[in-house]
């Protein structure tokens, strides 16, 4: 299941476009200002924010900017302004699509729903190889290149976590989640100390994983 940030500071028009995406089969978090945004985005990992540009707290635009400047995670800008240099200004900073309200919430999820088509489509072409590092879930097997990689099993789920979406930011409690399947709690030291052997174990390649700070990591 997708999950969807929707920043949107009109109760009503939130309200509505909540539940058409839940509606579609997505899970939703509703955030009714710009302060809390970026940092909801990242650490939550979502797949995809639908951000309205005028926002208590922090504007749209900023908002916009602080996610694409560590992140690959699709936006949809949503706003009232239709002046032409926000559309372009939206667009510019990252946004994938623009609508300006009022919008048909059956044409938001279309679109939604082709961005997260198109983005899967990519992904699923570089999951199990990526510049030169591949994975071979089947064998639990990793290389780069033509070397196999001597990898714990920790050190080689948190590698496919972060090979499942590059550029996006998975925070040290998602990526605990995902290399530990016995459901246990570690400390975020834990965490720092097995991407910072899975690096020295890529060589050279290893400075693709990129620390986000305050955050996690993510694959550039």
């Amino acid at each position: 299941m997708s999950k969807i940030l929707v920043v949107e500071d009109e109760a009503k028009i939130a309200q509505v476009v909540v539940e058409y995406l839940k509606d579609a089969g997505y899970e939703v978090t509703w955030l009714d200002e710009g302060l809390h945004a970026t940092q909801t985005a990242l650490e939550s990992a979502v797949d995809l924010v639908v951000l309205d540009l005028m926002l208590p707290g922090k504007d749209g635009l900023e908002v916009c900017r602080e996610i694409k400047q560590v992140s690959d995670v699709p936006i949809v800008m949503v706003t009232a302004r239709v002046e032409e240099i926000d559309r372009l200004l939206g667009l510019e900073l990252g946004a994938d699509d623009y609508l300006c309200k009022p919008f048909s919430p059956r044409e938001l999820v279309i679109r939604i729903k082709n961005i997260l088509r198109r983005v899967g489509a990519q992904q699923t072409n570089e999951n199990n190889c990526y510049r030169g590092i591949t994975v071979d879930l089947e064998r639990f097997e990793a290389r780069l290149d033509d070397t196999v990689l001597d990898l714990t099993p920790v050190e080689f789920r948190a590698l496919c976590g972060l090979l499942e979406k590059p550029g996006r930011v998975l925070s040290r409690e998602n990526l605990m989640q995902i290399a530990y399947t016995d459901g246990r709690y570690v400390s975020g030291r834990t965490i720092d100390t097995h991407i910072k052997n899975l690096r020295a174990k890529l060589g050279g390649s290893g400075e693709l994983i990129r620390s986000v700070y305050g955050v996690g990591y993510k694959l550039e």
